[in-house]
């Protein structure tokens, strides 16, 4: 098996990353998508040019704008015309798993005009990298840190009330959130409460969870009121594939002092598990 072209691997590193971004194992993207499980196993690894439709289809899943990456594919589809290939490289920290002996270190030509543009857009989806390991769930104890990643260039789509009831991917507004509490539950899940600034909001989520387990929150911004006045956002396990990802609840509107909890009710059993949390500032 030859090893895949750079452009190849660009874009495959590009669509890992939206891969780690959606929470989902390849058994999850082939019960949302028309491919099968074996068809992502090679597009995300650069074995085999993914269809159009596949790259818009995890686009879709991931939240993420699709110009960015169907510019990525449209390189990679333009390369694969069976001309000679560079060396091997490494197109981002994580190896390119299934590639077979290095290319005969021919060099094939490439305009100068499309490797500006695959510089450019390279520079854009792998900025992303920072945010996306804030997303991926981990077996054990509280996701691991990451560096901040750059803002958003469209930013969120939606501020305080106006993201009532919304979801904090769908709007943007996940990107640079803060973890205002994290809570390890009697049956292994964990949550957490987050908030973010730029959006005015806040919402919990959890990973490690069993289907039927649910997760609500809610949130108090007047003084003296009881964290329960506030609207209730929940968020349910419904199946194997959310089991093994994080679910969110929808968003509701906080600021600075808001007082915000979220309630932990197991599949199994009539009890449940709350902690609060507060704003800060």
């Amino acid at each position: 098996m030859t090893t895949p072209s750079p452009e190849r691997a660009r874009l495959a590193c590009a669509l890992r990353e939206l891969k780690v971004r959606t929470g989902l194992s390849l058994v999850g993207l082939a019960a949302k998508t028309a491919f099968s499980k074996s068809s992502w196993d090679r597009y995300l690894n650069g074995r085999t040019l993914p269809p159009r439709d596949a790259v818009q289809d995890l686009c879709r899943l991931a939240g993420e704008p699709e110009g960015r990456c169907l510019a990525l594919w449209e390189i990679a589809e333009s390369e694969s015309s069976g001309r000679s290939r560079e060396g091997p490289r490494s197109p981002c920290p994580e190896q390119v798993t299934g590639a077979g002996s290095p290319a005969d270190g021919r060099a094939a030509h490439r305009g100068a005009t499309a490797l500006a543009v695959l510089a450019s857009v390279c520079a854009v989806v792998l900025g992303g990298v920072a945010a996306v390991v804030l997303l991926l769930p981990y077996p054990e104890g509280e996701p691991g840190s990451a560096l901040a990643p750059p803002p958003s260039a469209a930013g969120p789509h939606c501020r305080g009330a106006a993201c009532e009831g919304r979801s904090p991917m769908h709007m943007k507004c996940a990107a640079t959130p803060v973890t205002l509490a994290t809570h390890h539950t009697a049956t292994g899940a964990w949550l957490e409460l987050r908030y973010s600034e730029e959006c005015g909001t806040s919402w919990a989520r959890m990973w490690g969870t069993r289907v039927g387990d649910r997760l609500e929150m809610s949130a108090a911004d007047r003084s003296g009121a009881d964290v329960t006045d506030g609207p209730v956002r929940g968020a349910e396990v419904r199946d194997a594939i959310d089991a093994d990802a994080y679910i969110y609840t929808p968003m509701t509107a906080a600021r600075p002092g808001t007082a915000v909890r979220a309630c932990f009710r197991p599949a199994a059993g009539d009890g449940k598990e709350c902690f609060d949390s507060r704003v800060a500032g």
